[in-house]
C-alpha cells in the first residue's frame, strides 16, 4: 500500500508538500460545516426529519459522557461528538474513492496528542501542579519511570491502534481486488473488464468500512473519556 500522494506544493520555506491526507481532510471538514450551517437555519421546537436524528444523536453523546465521565464532566461532550463525527466520515470516506486521512498515522497522532494535552492540562486544573506531579510517584516513588512510560505510551496506543485497523482494512481491500482483476484476467481471456469485482468487495466492505470504521471511532471516544476522567478523578 503506498503512501498518500502530494496534490500540490506550497512555494514557501522550499516548499511545503501538501498530500491528499490534509485535502481530504479539509474536504471533510468542509462538508461537515456545510451540513451544519444548512440545517441548523431553520430549527423547531418540535423537531423533524434530520433535526430529529441530529438531536438524538447529540443526546447520545451527551449520554455516553455522562455515564462514562460522570454529570460533572458534561462540557468534554462537544469535543467528544465532534472527534467521533469526524473520525467515523475521515474513515467512511474510502466508501466514495478517497483516500481515508484515519489511513495516515500523522491523523490519528495529532488526535491523540490533542487528548493528551486535554489529559494534563485538566489534570492540573483539577489537581494543582503538586498533585499532578505527586501522581507520578504513586503508589511509590520506585513507580516514577513506569508511570511515565505510561502517561508517554497512552497518546501512542490510541492512535496506532485506530490507524492500524482502517490502514490494513485498506491494504486487504487492496490485495483483494488485484486479485479479483488478476483471476478475472485468467478465468475469462481477452476479457478488459474485471466482472469479479463486481459485488463481492461489496461484502466486504459492511466489515472493513461500516463496521470497523465505527467501532474505531467509538473505541477512540471511549478511551479518551477515560483517560481524561482517570486522570481529574
Amino acid at each position: 500500500m503506498n503512501g498518500p500522494k502530494i496534490i500540490f506544493t506550497i512555494p514557501i520555506f522550499e516548499g511545503i508538500p501538501v498530500t491528499e491526507t490534509v485535502t481530504n481532510s479539509w474536504m471533510i471538514m468542509g462538508a461537515i460545516f456545510i451540513f451544519c450551517f444548512f440545517v441548523t437555519r431553520r430549527l423547531q421546537i418540535q423537531p423533524k426529519g434530520v433535526q430529529t436524528l441530529l438531536e438524538k444523536f447529540v443526546q447520545a453523546v451527551y449520554r455516553m459522557v455522562e455515564q462514562t465521565m460522570g454529570p460533572d464532566k458534561l462540557g468534554f461532550a462537544p469535543y467528544i461528538g465532534t472527534l467521533f463525527t469526524f473520525s467515523l466520515l475521515c474513515s467512511l470516506s474510502s466508501l466514495v474513492g478517497m483516500r481515508p486521512p484515519t489511513a495516515d498515522f500523522n491523523t490519528t497522532l495529532g488526535w491523540a496528542l490533542v487528548t493528551f494535552m486535554l489529559v494534563q492540562v485538566n489534570a492540573i486544573r483539577k489537581k494543582g501542579v503538586r498533585g499532578w506531579l505527586h501522581g507520578f510517584i504513586e503508589p511509590l516513588p520506585l513507580m516514577l519511570p513506569l508511570n511515565i512510560i505510561s502517561e508517554v505510551a497512552n497518546p501512542i496506543s490510541l492512535s496506532f491502534r485506530h490507524f492500524g485497523n482502517i490502514a490494513a482494512g485498506m491494504a486487504i481491500t487492496s490485495l483483494i481486488y488485484g486479485g479479483l482483476a488478476s483471476l478475472t484476467a485468467m478465468i475469462f481471456e481477452g476479457l478488459q473488464i474485471p466482472i469479479l469485482q463486481v459485488g463481492i468487495p461489496a461484502f466486504l466492505s459492511i466489515y472493513f468500512d461500516l463496521l470497523t470504521s465505527g467501532l474505531q471511532a467509538f473505541i477512540f471516544c471511549m478511551l479518551t473519556m477515560v483517560f481524561i476522567a482517570m486522570a481529574m478523578d
